[in-house]
């Protein structure tokens, strides 16, 4: 497992979220949609119909609206589709669905024992291992980039399993493409560093060349600039942070437990996940693991479906 920093603070008990997602306004939003809307566009007001005031005319339009019944059969057909992949890529259970994401993203401190010495009151991009949520939710992150399995594209796509990929330009830099095919399939692409150093042994200038400069790697090769930074290993220091933020970094996602093809490593006393937790995972194949990305993927989400939770999107939340 990587390192992380040392000043970490362990403790018997767990750093708990400070916050709940707005899971109920979503709901809300939803039905107010179905209400006012149709499948062709804004219903008629209710004086428009040629039979208001008719007998009958109310009990005309009562009962389920076409679009629930739309709604039910496509959740229908995604649920069966869900079934078949996880039967054709070997999964021991069908991965359970992510709910909705919150109509505003929670507020996410940095975690205890994690703060920088020296930075109180410094508006600095935020570090934690756990985005603060009560859904039974997880998310899952791949660092790196030197594996470049395409059956590991196919499967996420197929099962509908959201990932977000941190990526040293060393490692990615043979083939592109790869990394471009997986952005288009959804999958955000965030920063790595350029050369996966040790952050804090390096000068301020030598931390801006790794870490602004795998910005515009980013940025020029794939059309977007990373708002979210991993430091390699888990390691950084005050002028990591500022200069992240200088070029354009929001947060700084660790991770909770770490992925393995035939195990978990933990960071909690408990040695369990929790809502919200952050999964680290490599992208590493046979020379590695002497196992694939597809069997690193059929042993997490064992791990986190036996649990009873789902996989979520990291970007709807941060």
């Amino acid at each position: 497992m990587q390192t992380v920093r040392q000043n970490e603070k362990f403790s018997t008990k767990r750093h708990r979220p400070v916050c709940a997602l707005g899971a109920a306004l979503v709901v809300a939003a939803v039905a107010s949609g179905c209400a006012d809307t149709g499948g062709d566009g804004p219903r008629p007001a209710p004086s428009a119909s040629p039979d208001a005031g008719r007998p009958g005319a109310a009990a005309g339009q009562a009962g389920p609206a076409p679009e629930a019944d739309t709604r039910a059969e496509e959740a229908k057909r995604r649920q069966a589709a869900r079934v078949a992949a996880a039967k054709k890529w070997g999964l021991a259970k069908v991965p359970l669905a992510a709910p909705a994401p919150p109509a505003k993203k929670p507020f996410i401190p940095t975690r205890e024992g994690f703060e920088i010495d020296g930075a109180e009151g410094e508006d600095l991009p935020p570090v934690f291992t756990t985005v603060p949520t009560t859904e039974r939710i997880v998310f899952l992150t791949m660092d790196d980039g030197s594996e470049k399995d395409p059956e590991l594209l196919r499967m996420m796509t197929e099962l509908n399993i959201p990932y977000s990929a941190f990526l040293s330009d060393y490692e990615v830099n043979d083939d592109y493409g790869y990394f471009e095919e997986m952005q288009k399939r959804g999958v955000t692409l965030n920063n790595h560093t350029l050369n996966h150093p040790y952050l804090p042994g390096l000068s301020k200038a030598e931390q801006r060349e790794e870490i602004c400069g795998e910005q515009e790697k980013i940025e020029k090769r794939f059309g977007k600039r990373p708002a979210l930074l991993r430091p390699p290993y888990g390691n950084y220091n005050g002028d990591t942070l500022r200069i992240a933020k200088s070029c354009g970094i929001k947060a700084v996602p660790l991770w909770a437990a770490e992925a393995f093809p035939d195990h978990m490593e933990w960071r909690e006393w408990d040695q369990d996940l929790h809502p919200g937790d952050i999964i680290l995972t490599h992208f590493r194949g046979q020379s590695d693991w002497d196992a694939s990305m597809t069997d690193l993927v059929r042993n997490v989400m064992k791990t986190v479906t036996d649990k009873g939770y789902a996989v979520a999107r990291l970007e709807d939340y941060v």
